[in-house]
């Protein structure tokens, strides 16, 4: 299949790479990193998540994070949500778009969500109803498509049953996640093809995460299946606490980059961006973990 003459960036660094950050970011903070974000021509950003804040406690400000951002006409801002509740929060904040989540692996299931795979199809469900009948789109995390910290590699088969059962209760996009970085590009093929005969290839998007520095290889893969959409995080932003020594998503700058680079449209200016992944970078006190951003001039 021909690479995709156009990619849709979801710019997921406001939730999932913030969410494990032991530093408090202040909620006007990550107000403005999303208005940056938003000018950058990103066209999905993920705002924040309704969980609870005994478990995320960094975003415990989503109801004001969602409703005090300056929502860019023809951006979309879509918020994650565990359960009926989260969701029932999501929307009286303003919600118009959700995510969520589930595994195939039943002990990632218990650490990172407790409760187990069935238990986590139920919540999606219950939430389905509800989205569904207001109308509301709904993209599903699928995690630890290629690896898990506790169970090792998944089998491809596995994975593509449970995205089928996500499709079935009417999910509008699945997001098929490598949580741990550990893929590779024949592992990466492996599984789109095995998924790509139960989900409509322009019903999928792809996560990685760069533990190994696989990331952009495994996306070059995906490009090749025809798959248009793809998750990234400024400055590579996030990290999995469920697994030793992983680091964060794929830099939002990297893969614009690439894309560039391969002459695939996505509307994003590199230079707003780069700038983005900075001010956040900065506010946490480090350095972006983005290689375009390290070797892009400052302007003075």
């Amino acid at each position: 299949m021909a690479f995709p003459k156009k990619v849709t960036l979801v710019e997921v660094s406001p939730r999932d790479g913030l969410q494990n950050e032991a530093q408090f970011v202040p909620t006007n903070i990550k107000i403005d990193f999303i208005n940056q974000l938003s000018d950058t021509g990103l066209k999905v950003i993920e705002a924040t998540s309704f969980v609870s804040p005994q478990w995320v406690p960094q975003l415990a400000d989503g109801k004001a994070v969602l409703q005090e951002i300056k929502k860019k006409s023809g951006v979309h801002y879509p918020v994650l949500v565990p359960n009926k509740k989260g969701l029932e929060l999501a929307l009286a904040a303003g919600a118009n778009e959700i995510a969520v989540f589930t595994t195939s692996s039943e002990q990632f299931s218990q650490k990172n969500t407790h409760c187990s795979v069935a238990e986590s199809m139920v919540r999606i469900q219950d939430i389905m109803q509800i989205a569904i009948a207001r109308q509301i789109k709904v993209r599903a995390y699928l995690s630890c498509v290629l690896g898990c910290p506790y169970e090792g590699e998944m089998a491809a088969e596995k994975v593509a049953k449970l995205a089928e059962w996500l499709l079935f209760v009417g999910c509008d996009e699945i997001s098929l996640g490598d949580t741990i970085g550990v893929g590779t590009p024949i592992k990466t093929q492996r599984l789109l093809t095995a998924v790509k005969k139960v989900v409509p290839v322009k019903k999928l998007a792809v996560h990685f995460h760069d533990t190994y520095g696989q990331a952009l290889a495994n996306i070059y893969v995906a490009l090749k299946n025809g798959i248009a959409i793809i998750d990234s995080s400024v400055a590579g932003l996030g990290g999995c606490p469920y697994a030793k020594g992983a680091s964060g998503n794929v830099a939002t700058e990297d893969v614009l980059y690439m894309l560039n680079g391969m002459e695939i449209k996505t509307g994003v200016d590199m230079q707003k961006l780069v700038a983005a992944g900075r001010f956040i970078s900065q506010i946490l006190g480090r350095l972006p973990q983005s290689k375009i951003s390290q070797v892009t001039p400052i302007p003075q």
